[in-house]
């Protein structure tokens, strides 16, 4: 839990194009992970998961920014 509260206080300092960057890097992440364990298992696979929501609190983030909420 703490680590998450810490990732949501680091990313609502960020800005809206550093925000889109670290999406974008992320994502690039995300689809290497995900194409290594389709070749073989990774040892662990619970990391695409958190990789994954990650990526989903950026986005929940960025779009916060934009509309201005």
């Amino acid at each position: 839990m703490a680590k998450t509260t810490d990732f949501l206080k680091s990313i609502k300092e960020l800005n809206v194009t550093d925000l889109a960057a670290r999406i974008k890097e992320d994502e690039l992440r995300l689809k290497k992970l995900e194409f290594a364990h389709a070749i073989s298992p990774l040892e662990n696979p619970v990391s695409i998961r958190g990789l994954r929501r990650d990526v989903a609190r950026l986005k929940t983030e960025l779009r916060k920014k934009q509309l201005g909420i």
